[in-house]
């Protein structure tokens, strides 16, 4: 992907939206909670991260009306929060990401009549930390054998950045379970799993070569209380929300997650999956399968400022589904839309919706 200013996007897709309101800065629900912060803050590594709590990541962010359990899928247990009742809507996070960057998502979507879940992924978060099983297939099964747990037949599913690409494959893979696929800043897997060398100029290439490194990048990216994963999602997301307290609060819950056992791996494992893996028979068979064109109806969303996806490297995209296809520009955003402009994500999703 080009780090450069993202072009228009194509004219193919089957329709397309700049929504022109100005983004919102703040959280839709107000600054995280997260217990009472230990004192001086969370040391480890040798560094005190200001303001972090030692205590549970799967409690200590309350948000009214979320409930939170754990469901066993593919084999393995996932952490889930949830709030409302309804058609199932199931929320997915991206790189070094946990259930709380959908913190406003969730009591949105309850509100108007979904069943909102956010799930801490494999390897993230309160969820379990095997050290294999993030290859595109597995990762796919769990979100349909979550679908299962949940007492679901179908489910709308709503990806952030790696989020949405696992999205995009669950969807061609499982597409009986998957009735829409929401991706914010994501492509369609079929442009990951292509034969290409990492390129280190680019911001994507430059985060697969990291994580294909052989000399310790899990113990690099928790290095310094999780300093790195911070310099990554500030580097991508928009200056406002950059600046925000409320960036402040979603980086110490992410931080505090990132320098659990397993989880840099668990973060890191699916890209280096992504480089490793067009050049054997799992990617030979991924390339097969995303030959398959998505028959969910897609809402496409990526902010106007993403240098990390940006609009023009989501050209084409339209002709790879068969449903109904919609993008959308967020407008004065980076990277992370859903957490720098909830209210103009929210409305473009329920309209969406319907």
């Amino acid at each position: 992907m080009s780090s450069d200013e993202p072009d228009e996007p194509a004219h193919e897709t089957r329709r397309e939206h700049d929504l022109t309101t100005p983004a919102a800065t703040g959280p839709a629900v107000g600054s995280l909670a997260t217990g009472v912060p230990a004192a001086g803050g969370l040391t480890t590594g040798g560094v005190t991260i200001s303001g972090l709590s030692t205590s549970s990541l799967t409690t200590d962010t309350a948000i009214a009306g979320v409930s939170h359990r754990s469901v066993s899928a593919n084999g393995i247990r996932f952490h889930l929060a949830e709030a409302g009742t309804g058609p199932l809507v199931l929320m997915l996070h991206g790189f070094g990401g946990i259930w709380t960057n959908w913190r406003n998502q969730l009591p949105d979507l309850a509100a108007a009549g979904f069943h909102a879940v956010a799930a801490d992924l494999r390897g993230a978060g309160g969820s379990d930390k095997p050290p294999r099983g993030y290859d595109a297939f597995t990762l796919a099964a769990d979100v349909a054998g979550m679908v299962r747990a949940l007492g679901e037949r179908q489910a709308t599913l709503l990806g952030q950045g790696y989020g949405g690409v696992l999205a995009f494959n669950t969807a061609i893979m499982y597409p009986e379970q998957i009735r829409s696929v929401v991706a914010i800043s994501a492509p369609h897997p079929i442009r990951m799993a292509r034969l290409r060398r990492p390129i280190r100029t680019d911001p994507y290439g430059r985060l697969l070569t990291f994580a294909a490194l052989p000399i310790s990048p899990d113990r690099r990216l928790a290095a310094a209380g999780g300093a790195m994963l911070e310099r990554i999602v500030r580097s991508h997301a928009g200056p406002a929300w950059a600046a925000s307290a409320d960036f402040a609060d979603t980086i110490a819950g992410m931080r505090r997650s990132i320098v659990t056992p397993g989880a840099a791996h668990g973060a890191l494992e699916p890209l280096r999956w992504v480089v490793r893996s067009p050049y054997r028979s799992d990617g030979y068979r991924h390339r097969e399968a995303l030959q398959h064109r998505l028959t969910a109806p897609v809402l496409h969303l990526v902010g106007e400022g993403d240098r990390f996806t940006p609009a023009g490297a989501l050209r084409g995209t339209g002709e790879l589904c068969a449903g109904e296809y919609t993008f959308r520009i967020i407008p004065g955003v980076g990277h992370y839309a859903a957490e720098e402009a909830p209210d103009l994500v929210r409305a473009a999703v329920l309209d969406f919706l319907g």
